[in-house]
């Protein structure tokens, strides 16, 4: 089995290309898999059947790992089948009619106006590393893209001029993402004052530096969200897909066409980014009941009512 592992994690590398947060979360989820099995008895790929992946699943709520967790850990045994099967392994998937557990739906949280507002204010701009911030942070907002996209970002993917940007996606898919003037002003500031010091001399297409001169991390990028959301006196907790629902759920209910927002987002199919649609739907019932006369009247105030 782990002859077969190392060669598939090689064609998520080689071929698919997937990013090293994916290929770290897949690799997780099916060794877990595989121990589980091993404990059972379990030595070859061939043993593995539907009932073995059922007493697997039948494990992980036995242990009350949330659903959104086992969806995500037979997401990773779906994909490691179906390479068995195109290679010729195997001949069907013991997962091809497992079911996924039901999710709950769950509005993705934004942040509003003022707390963005407050959230880009918080860097101090009189350190290389504050400036740094404040152009992440900014970047971030203004442009939707992933915190991988972000951490990813080289000095020649960047056009302050036109204010655009070009990335890669999950998938490898290119598209371009647009930045607002804040966004390219503190881009700019940042890529002139600061990134030549945290450089120290050294030689790098990164366009995020930390202070050692070194491509920054998707965990200092979420690390610094922390500290600056503390900073803001944010009442939750605010990490880089915040600011992306952020920008998304600002750019619905400031009018732009969904299928903009999807191209913006990077998003493959629609309806990922239909669920934007119903946090502006439940923004604008709160903003109503809060606003509208009528709709906080009491019912002996209504008239014809018995």
């Amino acid at each position: 089995m782990q002859e077969v592992f190392n060669r598939y994690i090689g064609y998520l590398q080689a071929e698919r290309n997937v990013s090293p947060y994916t290929l770290r979360n897949y690799t997780a989820d099916l060794m877990d898999f595989f121990g589980f099995l091993r404990t059972r008895g379990t030595r070859s790929l061939r043993e593995i059947d539907k009932q073995a992946v059922r007493n697997y699943l039948s494990h992980l709520k036995e242990q009350g790992l949330a659903k959104t967790s086992i969806a995500c850990k037979l997401s990773a045994i779906r994909s490691f089948y179906r390479y068995l099967v195109r290679e010729g392994m195997i001949s069907t998937s013991p997962v091809a009619t497992t079911p996924s557990p039901k999710l709950d739906k769950r509005l993705p949280s934004f942040l509003t106006i003022e707390e963005v507002n407050r959230l880009l204010e918080a860097p101090g701009l009189s350190t290389p590393q504050g400036l740094r911030d404040r152009a992440l942070l900014e970047l971030l907002y203004s442009s939707g893209m992933r915190v991988s996209e972000l951490s990813r970002l080289n000095l020649e993917q960047v056009n302050l001029d036109t204010r655009e940007i070009r990335v890669w996606g999950k998938g490898s898919r290119e598209r371009i993402v647009l930045m607002g003037k804040p966004a390219a002003e503190a881009l700019g500031l940042y890529l002139v004052q600061a990134r030549p010091k945290l450089l120290h001399k050294k030689s790098s297409g990164a366009v995020f530096l930390n202070r050692y001169g070194e491509r920054l991390p998707e965990r200092r990028v979420q690390k610094i969200l922390e500290v600056y959301s503390r900073k803001a006196g944010m009442p939750k907790k605010v990490h880089p897909h915040m600011l992306r629902h952020t920008f998304a759920t600002h750019m619905l209910n400031g009018g732009a066409d969904l299928r903009v927002v999807q191209e913006l987002l990077g998003h493959s199919s629609l309806s990922s980014t239909q669920i934007y649609t119903h946090v502006t739907k439940s923004q604008a019932k709160k903003v109503y009941l809060s606003a509208h006369p009528m709709a906080q009247a009491k019912d002996d105030e209504h008239p014809g009512q018995a």
